[in-house]
């Protein structure tokens, strides 16, 4: 499942929010032109200087591919906050790109009817994505945040599985999954998916503080059953 909005143009705004908050001059023009190909990328993600650690990831996220996720992976732990997020949305951008134009304006297209409410829509479309793309986990991952929308629980739970079968470390179904299982009662089952889904990226917050209050009502129950 996922947040709506435009992936590419948050990682942009990442790109410029990131450089002037990590340094009060611009980039010499040579550093910039160092990133012009992928393995002067991917050595700028693992830089002492934060300013080429962001500038690799942005690089990767505009221009990589899926098999390049691990590296962006990588940076979901890195020691400062705004390259963490840089990271996730970068992987984002990675996750939306099917390789077929046709297919990325049909789930641009579902994104935005699931946008504007209309789920029955989205998932007609979204369903169309993966008749074309069986192989793209995120036209899966969108079906699912549609469902789970439309309170279509079991089904999102199916197609969930299924973005797990082409991409296992998707945060964002992981934690989407969670709350399946935490709409359908299954409190332990939600809090295997959420805790899974924070060891990918233990930058979400708010499903840490989920995993929290799970807890904290499983062990009030415990309590009352004494």
């Amino acid at each position: 499942m996922t947040q709506i909005g435009s992936v590419l143009s948050g990682v942009r705004i990442w790109l410029i929010v990131g450089v002037l908050a990590l340094a009060s001059a611009s980039l010499p023009p040579a550093a910039a032109q160092e990133l012009q190909s992928r393995d002067a990328a991917v050595a700028a993600l693992h830089d002492a200087d934060p300013q080429q650690r962001l500038l690799g990831i942005v690089w990767i996220a505009q221009n990589g591919t899926f098999a390049d996720a691990d590296l962006l992976h990588e940076r979901l732990r890195d020691e400062e906050p705004i390259l963490r997020q840089a990271a996730e949305q970068g992987l984002w951008a990675l996750w939306t790109r099917s390789g077929d134009p046709m297919v990325d304006r049909l789930l641009a297209n579902g994104t935005q009817l699931m946008n504007n409410g209309a789920y029955n829509e989205a998932i007609d479309v979204f369903s169309d994505v993966i008749q074309r793309a069986p192989d793209f986990a995120e036209g899966w991952n969108k079906r699912a945040t549609a469902y789970f929308l439309a309170g279509e629980y079991r089904k999102s739970i199916a197609d969930c599985e299924e973005v797990f079968k082409r991409n296992p470390k998707h945060f964002g179904a992981l934690s989407g999954d969670g709350q399946n299982w935490l709409a359908l009662g299954e409190l332990d089952k939600s809090l295997e998916y959420l805790r899974r889904a924070l060891d990918v990226n233990p930058n979400m917050d708010g499903v840490a503080d989920m995993i929290r209050k799970i807890e904290a009502f499983k062990k009030q129950r415990r309590g009352q059953a004494v």
